[in-house]
């Protein structure tokens, strides 16, 4: 199995990559850590994605490369910042580019990273209009990375920094474990159509 984090920070060198970087270096470390056969982080603001026009042709040159990464993972990490209490508009972009053949029936863990005490409208934003006809399947234990700055650095700031990164290995172990269950579902319709596929294939 294959485990794709992806950070959607506009800006490079944020806290959300920050974020990413530990999940990807701990993941390796962590009791499932043997179980994926890879671990990648993608860095969104690192390619040069322009904002979709709805033309299939017009996704820009980087992505095929995201794409693949995507359509090969068995589950991913989408991160993003809250910004004015909203989701990143990188985030908002990449989902709308995604379609169901990379993402449908993948379980997703979200994480939203906030500097303040914040970070819980970027999650409803995303579980309520940005998931619908992709069909990626996120997860209960989503993640509300709060004082960010403070928390997942190389070394362990407290009692709270270390419940904190407790509380990320289960979130990844969950994860791992809806990505097993999930994975007979995309399996089964591989290489043929989803039934009914074309006349249900927007989300209600």
């Amino acid at each position: 199995m294959k485990l794709l984090i992806i950070s959607t920070s506009q800006r490079p060198d944020s806290q959300s990559a920050k974020v990413g970087r530990y999940i990807a270096e701990s993941s390796f470390s962590s009791p499932h850590a043997m179980r994926y056969a890879s671990i990648h982080h993608l860095e969104l603001c690192q390619f040069n994605l322009p904002f979709w026009d709805g033309e299939e042709d017009n996704k820009g040159e980087h992505w095929p490369e995201i794409e693949q990464s995507v359509d090969e993972a068995d589950a991913l990490v989408l991160i993003t910042p809250e910004w004015g209490g909203m989701a990143s508009p990188l985030l908002k972009n990449f989902l709308l580019m995604c379609t169901r053949e990379e993402t449908a029936h993948k379980p997703a863990l979200l994480i939203s990273v906030s500097n303040g005490i914040g970070g819980t409208y970027p999650i409803v934003e995303v579980k309520m209009n940005a998931l619908k006809n992709n069909k990626l399947v996120p997860i209960p234990d989503h993640l509300i990375i709060r004082n960010v700055s403070h928390v997942l650095n190389a070394i362990p700031e407290g009692a709270r920094d270390i419940a904190l990164r407790e509380r990320v290995q289960y979130s990844l172990y969950m994860l791992h474990q809806y990505a097993q269950a999930l994975a007979p579902i995309r399996q089964q319709h591989a290489g043929q159509a989803y039934p009914k596929q074309q006349e249900y294939c927007y989300g209600m």
